[in-house]
């Protein structure tokens, strides 16, 4: 995604819908859901299934979808804020950025961060800043250790409580503030770990 528009979405769980999606970047084509199935048809018809001859059909489809065409990026009027404030390499200096603009916008953004795992948003931005620059088989098995970490942390369980089992939507977090989680115990959550994932 362009410029820090996927750091943005991971650490506050904002929701791309429909076309948002396409211009975010994050999908290539859209396509009405009531044309799925036509879609599917299209493609297994093909007698010759190249990549160009895929794409000619998808795209046949996408071009004929007029369903919220001239509709602009729901993020696009913050797209200069979201580049500016969320480039940092720590959840601190983030929240900092935040609070110095002090827009409507930014402090919309800083409220829904004090409400995520301080644990979570240290490790999502330590796995998207050094995930960038790895090939698929050690993305896989950062996110399987960055897993098993999870499970044996607290703040998975919580969440849980919090949001399916006691839905009081008020979950206690430990460590509770961002400033609170050390480095250590974000590397634990990135160290290899028995029966670590192979895919090499």
């Amino acid at each position: 995604m362009s410029g820090q528009l996927g750091i943005y979405l991971a650490l506050t769980g904002f929701r791309l819908k429909g076309r948002d999606v396409l211009h975010s970047g994050y999908a290539t084509h859209f396509v009405e859901s009531n044309k799925i199935s036509d879609l599917e048809k299209a493609l297994l018809e093909l007698k010759d299934p190249s990549y160009k001859a895929v794409d000619d059909v998808i795209s046949q489809f996408h071009n004929q979808c007029q369903i919220d065409k001239e509709k602009q990026f729901v993020l696009g009027a913050h797209q200069e804020q979201i580049d500016r404030l969320f480039a940092a390499d720590t959840m601190e200096e983030i929240c900092e950025a935040l609070a110095n603009d002090a827009s409507d916008w930014a402090m919309k953004q800083l409220e829904t961060l004090r409400k995520m795992s301080p644990t979570s948003l240290k490790i999502t931005l330590r796995q998207l800043r050094e995930g960038a620059s790895f090939d698929i088989e050690d993305d896989l098995q950062m996110e399987y250790r960055i897993s098993q970490g999870c499970i044996r942390g607290k703040d998975f369980y919580e969440g849980v409580r919090a949001l399916l089992i006691d839905r009081d939507g008020k979950p206690k977090w430990n460590p509770a503030t961002i400033e609170e989680v050390t480095p250590e115990i974000v590397d634990d959550h990135f160290r290899p770990v028995e029966n670590d994932l192979q895919l090499k």
